[in-house]
């Protein structure tokens, strides 16, 4: 990878500095950072970026577009754009692994055994088997007595912490089905782990089991009810399950339960806690007495709340220091959403599926233009439909039985993009503990808007795009519950887009290559806001998982500094 990064986060000042050089490389490009692909076309979006940069990009293959948001370079290009690619990663957060056993002394990472990685894919297994042993170790560092797993989903992490390091583990989550899966399964785990012990006759039987409590956590106020809560031997007894939308009963707490009890402590762990959840942690941590260290990985920067115009909300996710607020660069959904693009994905992806998801944008944004000249009204009014375009997704790959084999790819998924918009189509979707998939069959990718027609598009020589553009625009006016007009003339539409279609890999990789800046930007807001607390607070960043396989990898580890008794 080229561009070496040469800016310092050790101190508040220094990552100011680097916040700074961000925001000052950003507002030349806020034409690429605003936009939509989906409006390629539509906005002639290719006219905004230095020409001599399409001309060159145009005709570059495929392979060395990809590389471009891994800040790789090409000895024909023009020394601006050169500059381009090389200033903007030497901004980018390195992302290789660090070396844990030095930023973490003590640290004592253990495989997680056969039981316990049940139902795990490779990359959850991977993130928890890294996760839990730096959470562990960080508990045993400030003694706490209890880890909260905030944003739980099935409780991996909970389990591994409970069953493995033998701490005493609070497992929340705002999903009850969740809540009911974690349970059962730590008492299949049990019951494995009892069995052990009857045949070697060591031990008195006892395990740590998770305790799991759901709840939609909405507020600072309310993780710190939970966490107090949860110090509490009478309320643990009986924290069960609360309804998912039964937040009165928690927030009639009294709120200093908190700080009921000085002699417990805790820390708050969250494993891809989504958009402001990640927030509401570090948040909570400087609140709560009893937290006495955080760790936190955070993912979904797309549902990040963002103080300004349209949010009047005074606990916003972004930003959160004093210092990114005083420089005054809100950044808006399709800023968010860029971030959380990954450079390494893109450099995965073969020759093949880097054309098929440029088609697939130059298709969704040619229906764009089926939506404004045709249905005006329906860029105004018609409703968010991605989550629809997902479970449509999952069950049409649940019907293949799949005779191909070939390569995973990054799942370009449909999510939405701007309020009132049909949904977005991109390389890769923001990626989640939930959300993130991968996809084997490419009908179902081109189908994923609509259940009307299947059709398939996989190279430039091998199709003939109009045909599949007008199925294509079919399938989503389908989707979207209309009926194609008789006027509609899709070769007239296809005409009118097709000499500029070979330049929506050149700017959209362009564009992807702003994501990791993106992220960095978010991410050192979190960084200075936890740095602005000066030197109460011992905080530090780091890349702990292989990109390649989670791409969101980097945790903000911080910890109290407490007086010395």
């Amino acid at each position: 990878m080229s561009g070496t990064c040469k800016y310092s986060c050790d101190t508040a000042t220094h990552t100011l500095q680097w916040i700074n050089a961000i925001i000052d490389f950003l507002r030349p490009y806020a034409f690429l950072i605003h936009s939509h692909v989906v409006n390629f076309f539509k906005d002639r979006q290719w006219e905004a970026v230095d020409k001599e940069w399409m001309d060159c990009l145009r005709k570059d293959p495929v392979e060395n577009l990809l590389l471009i948001p891994s800040g790789v370079v090409q000895d024909h290009w023009p020394v601006s754009l050169k500059d381009f690619v090389l200033n903007l990663r030497s901004l980018v957060f390195p992302r290789e692994p660090a070396d844990l056993h030095m930023s973490l002394p003590g640290m004592h990472m253990v495989s997680v055994n056969s039981v316990l990685a049940q139902g795990m894919n490779m990359k959850k297994k991977h993130e928890v088997e890294v996760l839990s042993a730096i959470v562990s170790s960080i508990a045993d560092s400030v003694r706490a007595h209890t880890i909260v797993d905030v944003g739980a989903g099935q409780g991996y992490l909970a389990q591994v912490l409970s069953f493995q390091y033998q701490h005493s583990v609070i497992a929340i989550d705002a999903c009850s089905h969740h809540g009911r899966v974690t349970d059962a399964r730590a008492e299949r785990i049990k019951k494995h782990y009892a069995a052990q012990m009857r045949k070697s006759k060591s031990g008195n039987g006892r395990f740590n089991v998770p305790k799991t409590v759901t709840c939609r956590v909405i507020s600072i106020d309310m993780l710190k009810t939970l966490t107090g809560m949860s110090l509490h031997k009478g309320d643990a007894e009986h924290l069960g399950f609360f309804e998912e939308d039964n937040t009165k009963l928690i927030e009639e707490k009294p709120k200093s339960q908190c700080v009921a009890n000085s002699g417990t402590s805790l820390v708050l762990a969250g494993l891809h806690a989504c958009g402001d959840l990640s927030v509401t942690m570090l948040k909570a941590f400087l609140e709560c007495k009893e937290a006495k260290a955080v760790v936190s990985i955070g993912c979904c920067y797309n549902l990040l709340s963002e103080e300004g115009a349209d949010n009047i909300e005074t606990h916003c996710g972004f930003p959160m220091s004093s210092g990114v607020k005083s420089a005054v660069f809100p950044l808006g959904k399709s800023s968010r959403d860029l971030a959380c693009q990954s450079a390494e994905r893109w450099r995965s992806l073969e020759k093949d599926d880097g054309l098929h998801n440029f088609e697939l944008h130059s298709f969704r944004a040619a229906f764009q233009l089926v939506l404004s000249k045709y249905y005006p009204e329906v860029m105004e009014t018609s409703p968010s439909i991605g989550r629809q375009g997902k479970a449509l997704r999952r069950r049409q790959q649940r019907k293949v039985e799949a005779p191909l084999h070939h390569k995973e790819v990054a799942c370009p998924h449909f999510h939405p993009n701007q309020k009132g918009s049909f949904p977005n189509i991109d390389p890769n979707e923001p990626e989640t503990d939930e959300t993130s998939r991968l996809a084997t069959d490419k009908d179902a990718l081109l189908n994923g808007i609509s259940s009307c027609e299947s059709t398939r598009c996989v190279g430039p020589k091998s199709v003939d795009k109009y045909k599949h553009f007008e199925k294509f625009t079919r399938s989503g006016l389908c989707r979207l519950g209309l009926k194609p007009l008789e006027r509609i003339n899709f070769h007239e539409i296809w005409k009118e887009a097709e000499p500029f279609t070979e330049l929506i890999g050149p700017y959209w990789s362009l564009r992807a290559a702003l994501g990791p800046l993106l992220e960095t930007f978010l991410l050192l807001d979190r960084l200075l806001f936890l740095q602005e607390q000066g030197h109460s607070v011992e905080v530090m960043m780091l890349p702990i998982f292989d990109p390649e396989v989670s791409p969101r990898n980097v945790a903000i580890i911080a910890r109290k500094n407490l007086p010395q008794i």
